[in-house]
């Protein structure tokens, strides 16, 4: 009956796994489109009331002017009794119908006025169908409009709102509702000018600035110290956005990470300072995002989960729902996945959403944590010139909130090129050619002699330029390896020793640029020597010494938190990390489904070749599953950290707890554990018909599986997925011959003891040869005497399973946080 209800269960988890969530997920979508459809009638009626109330104003004055020019010359209607006419609503009410809207407009009026009076006119009979009944309601609603229109906005919900049983919720509501005004806003002025004007009379909420500076920023590897970036000097501006351009190899994304604090393998030079002080970006690591060139997104996960976990975490923890809900809703407007918020990422074997929509998600991630400073590797490569364009104008909704924002991009057109604010050129070595302005940098390459042809995008003659496979016009000679030394000369920067010789070439004399002769050499230069092999050999040895060193190191260095913001404890962001892993897991139901119909498949092989005699105490079976059982658990617990590994890195760099991301883990583990030997039990213990209790071969069987799961996660965490899977075969095999070995003394006993398959066994056959009593008392001491077993040694035995997993686990923690620190940063 066991088996019969086993079967079920994994034929429905096989079958129906994926519905439970596709059915929230479509309960969700209609409370999301009817709160979209109550803001959007929400909105649209507040402008019509806008527009109401304007005319009316507009018409109260102009039939004031009307009637003071026709009795100014007769005293018999007094001021006081013409104010109280006109508080009274007198004059509208009577003279409505004489007065149309299209009429009231005077010469004197306003020009714009005129013409907002004349698009009212057009729609009169829709607008009076919103319009109060008297002036009273008015001039109410120019008190309160929320207040004034709330009753209208609850029929209008009632009379349009479909019936579909679902709760609007009220953070949808809201959020929607400032969407839709911020659209309403946008249609009113696309300028520049009209842009400014609403970040500051809309209330555009500013962040904390941040402005990073760097002076001579220099990088060179380690090992043979081949200069990649060379004294480079400039700023980024808070509310601006920078974009970093060079050539292939000209050390545009070593730039970046220089300034992200992400350099690994090199030596670091210059200053960088935040702020105007020379403080580590680390400090501000809550407020600073990073866009990788890669899209690390949870391909089980779907769009607006993705989103959402990165908000919920990363987001102060004071901020309202209601707030970071618009801050959600707004990063997929903007960014235009609407159409995908309910769709898988997806993976390599999983169909999901389209590359330039998963580019998009990437960015996303960093957009709803609301940064101060934000980098982006690439953002614009894979995507088309239209994506590129909706990116770049979320970039510059950022940016109006005071964002500074530096991205890395490959020839982009000529529209996208005139919305970035600053420009990054970058020669081949790392050199730059020219920090500044965009709109400057024609006139400044005009000076140089080089003259942007017609019809010609801009970023693609740079780069021909700087590759030198196009020369400028009437200079056939011209070298572009004279350009950096140009922008130095141009800015007054000291020119180093290895740049003094293109230096002459420009022709300039020496007097008129002091060059310091004794300008100091940077601390990573490396003089050119002729070393033997071994030299060489253990130089390299030392410089991958100092590199692990600087990583460890690395890992255990506190930085002052100085972003001034606080985000969810672990204890918060232990319950958001377990949400998220459990629902992948659901969502991964059928391959756990399948790991089970495996365990069921062992377990009766094992349990029919193997079955217990009275003569061997069912010591062979409890060898096979010593080797079977472990080796499928391991296999299986692999997935637990693998598969997941490059969006653990990118967390992690972004200052989210690790420790309660491997509480989480294995938590959802704990599950498998329990449930796992259950259904290998199902069968072994049946076929196999031991002595032993059920109860007993369960409880050992779980702190086998407990202890060798513990085991495979510091295989995942420490080792390559090759690597790991190798193991994790060997060490079950290992473990058991080593542990079958005849008792012995000296190392061999304590390499026995030092395995989990010589404690597994011991507990299996304690636990089977407690039943045999009387004429088997012999047979029974002699096989306890072979093998160095006692019978009240169970529970130590159990103990001793338990001790080794939850050892297994603080070291695959430790590896956790000191492995792949580099990638953590």
């Amino acid at each position: 009956m066991l088996i019969v209800v086993i079967i079920f269960m994994l034929l429905l988890i096989y079958s129906c796994s994926d519905r439970v969530l596709i059915i929230r997920e479509r309960r969700r979508a209609k409370s999301r489109e009817a709160a979209s459809f109550s803001a959007r009638a929400r909105t649209q009626a507040l402008e019509r009331w806008r527009l109401v109330r304007e005319a009316a104003v507009l018409r109260k004055r102009s039939l004031q002017r009307r009637i003071s020019r026709k009795f100014s010359h007769n005293n018999s209607i007094k001021p006081v009794e013409e104010q109280e006419m006109f508080a009274s609503g007198t004059f509208f009410s009577d003279d409505a119908s004489t007065f149309p809207l299209s009429t009231v407009v005077e010469d004197d009026m306003p020009r714009e006025s005129s013409i907002e009076i004349e698009l009212v006119s057009k729609e009169e009979s829709d607008l009076y169908n919103i319009c109060p009944a008297s002036f009273d309601e008015l001039d109410d609603f120019q008190e309160d409009p929320a207040s004034a229109l709330n009753a209208y906005t609850v029929k209008k919900r009632k009379a349009h709102t479909p019936r579909t049983g679902h709760r609007v919720s009220h953070s949808l509501e809201y959020a929607y509702g400032e969407i839709e005004k911020e659209k309403m806003r946008e249609k009113t002025n696309l300028t520049l000018t009209g842009v400014i004007e609403r970040a500051s009379l809309y209330g555009i909420q500013t962040r904390p600035k941040i402005e990073v500076s760097f002076m001579d920023l220099s990088l060179a590897l380690t090992g043979n110290g081949k200069k990649i970036l060379r004294n480079v000097t400039g700023q980024l501006m808070p509310g601006r956005i920078a974009a970093v351009m060079g050539p292939s190899g000209a050390g545009k994304t070593t730039f970046l990470n220089a300034l992200a604090g992400k350099a690994t393998g090199c030596v670091v030079t210059g200053s960088v300072f935040i702020n105007g002080k020379q403080e580590s970006i680390h400090s501000y690591k809550k407020i600073v995002g990073f866009v990788p060139q890669d899209d690390i997104i949870h391909g089980n996960l779907t769009v607006e989960e993705n989103l959402w976990f990165s908000a919920k975490c990363r987001l102060p923890v004071s901020m309202r729902r209601e707030d970071k809900v618009l801050v959600v809703e707004r990063a997929i407007e903007t960014l235009g996945l609407q159409s995908v918020r309910d769709s898988l990422v997806g993976t390599v074997e999983v169909r999901g959403i389209s590359g330039g929509q998963r580019k998009r998600v990437n960015v996303g991630l960093e957009l709803v944590m609301e940064p101060s400073l934000l980098f982006l590797d690439e953002p614009t490569s894979g995507l088309d010139s239209t994506s590129s364009l909706l990116l770049l104008k979320a970039l510059r909704r950022e940016a109006l909130a005071g964002v500074n924002i530096c991205m890395v991009l490959h020839q982009p057109s000529y529209a996208l090129f005139k919305m970035f604010d600053d420009l990054v050129l970058l020669a081949k070595g790392g050199c730059p050619v020219y920090l500044g302005p965009v709109h400057e940098i024609e006139e400044y390459f005009s000076s140089l002699g080089i003259i942007f042809p017609d019809r010609v995008n801009p970023p693609d003659y740079f780069m021909d330029i700087l590759e030198g496979i196009v020369k400028p016009e009437g200079s056939p000679s011209f070298d572009c390896n004279i350009l950096p030394v140009n922008w130095m000369y141009h800015k007054g920067y000291e020119i180093p020793r290895d740049l003094q010789e293109a230096f002459a070439k420009t022709g300039i004399s020496t007097s008129s640029k002091a060059i310091n002769e004794g300008t100091k050499k940077e601390s990573f230069e490396i003089e050119k020597k002729n070393q033997s092999f071994g030299q060489d050999f253990w130089k390299d040895v030392w410089c991958n010494i100092e590199l692990k060193w600087d990583n460890i190191s690395h890992s255990f260095r506190k930085f002052e938190d100085l972003s001034n913001r606080r985000t969810p404890n672990f204890f918060k962001q232990f319950r958001l990390y377990l949400s998220r892993i459990a629902k992948q897991r659901f969502r991964d139901s059928r391959i756990q489904s399948q790991d089970y119909l495996i365990l069921l498949l062992c377990g009766a092989c094992i349990g029919i070749l193997a079955k217990a005699t009275d003569e061997g105490f069912g010591i062979l079976g409890y060898t096979y599953t010593s080797i079977a059982l472990p080796l499928l658990c391991m296999i299986a617990a692999l997935r637990t950290f693998s598969l997941d590994r490059l969006q653990f890195w990118r967390e992690s760099a972004a200052g989210m707890n690790r420790l309660a991301y491997f509480i989480a883990k294995d938590s959802v583990d704990l599950f498998n554990i329990v449930i796992k030997p259950l259904v290998y039990l199902s069968m072994f213990y049946f076929f196999s018909n031991p002595r032993s209790t059920f109860a007993q071969n369960y409880i050992v069987t779980l702190a086998l599986v407990y202890c060798v799961v513990g085991i495979a996660y510091i295989f995942a965490i420490a080792l390559d997925p090759g690597s790991a899977q190798l193991c994790s075969v060997l060490i079950p095999v290992v473990s058991t011959l080593i542990a079958t070995q005849p008792n012995s003394n000296g190392i061999l006993k304590y390499l026995i003891d030092s395995t989990y398959s010589r404690w597994l066994l011991e507990a299996y056959v304690v636990a089977n040869v407690e039943r045999y009593a009387g004429v088997w008392m012999i047979s029974r001491c002699g096989i306890l005497l072979r093998r160095g077993y006692r019978v009240d040694y169970w529970v130590r035995c159990i103990s001793v399973l338990v001790g080794f997993g939850a050892v297994a686990r603080m070291i695959a923690f430790s590896c956790l946080i000191s492995f792949n620190r580099k990638r953590q940063r």
